[in-house]
């Protein structure tokens, strides 16, 4: 089995950036943590990140295009305005697990839509790095 995990923009300044709502891990922390579930699970994973909206619509080809099984992403901003990466994520016709660090409903308003949560086969937002984790396990049993 293989999972791609794809991260948005701004999430490379994590452990830097808005630590209060973020957290202090970095994206490479995350990344390690993953790793380390997937060594534990039996699975392949790849882990990217880019700011670029169509750079995140070439990594969703990608997962299809390498037969990955389900598809992690934290679109992070893009989440709420990317008609682009919805579109990339219904073409490639893979399980979609949504995943935010923090919970985006106990924040501005215009956080609480999500063009991919209609899509998702499950959203996780507020539980940090404990969020991708359960993803990759949800995939695994399902």
């Amino acid at each position: 089995m293989k999972i791609s995990i794809i991260n948005g923009p701004n999430l490379n300044m994590l452990g830097v950036r808005e630590p209060e709502i973020y957290g202090t891990l970095s994206l490479a922390d995350i990344e390690a943590q993953c790793l380390d579930q997937a060594k534990k699970l039996g699975i392949e994973m790849s882990f990217s990140q880019s700011n670029h909206e169509g750079e995140i619509v070439e990594l969703i080809h990608a997962a299809h295009e390498a037969s990955h099984d389900a598809i992690v992403i934290n679109a992070a901003a893009f989440t709420h305005t990317s008609v682009a990466i919805l579109d990339a994520l219904k073409a490639v016709n893979l399980p979609i697990y949504e995943v935010h660090l923090s919970n985006v409903h106990a924040r501005e308003s215009f956080r609480h839509q999500s063009y991919i949560s209609a899509i998702a086969t499950g959203v996780i937002c507020g539980l940090g790095v404990e969020g991708y984790l359960a993803a990759m396990r949800a995939i695994v049993l399902k």
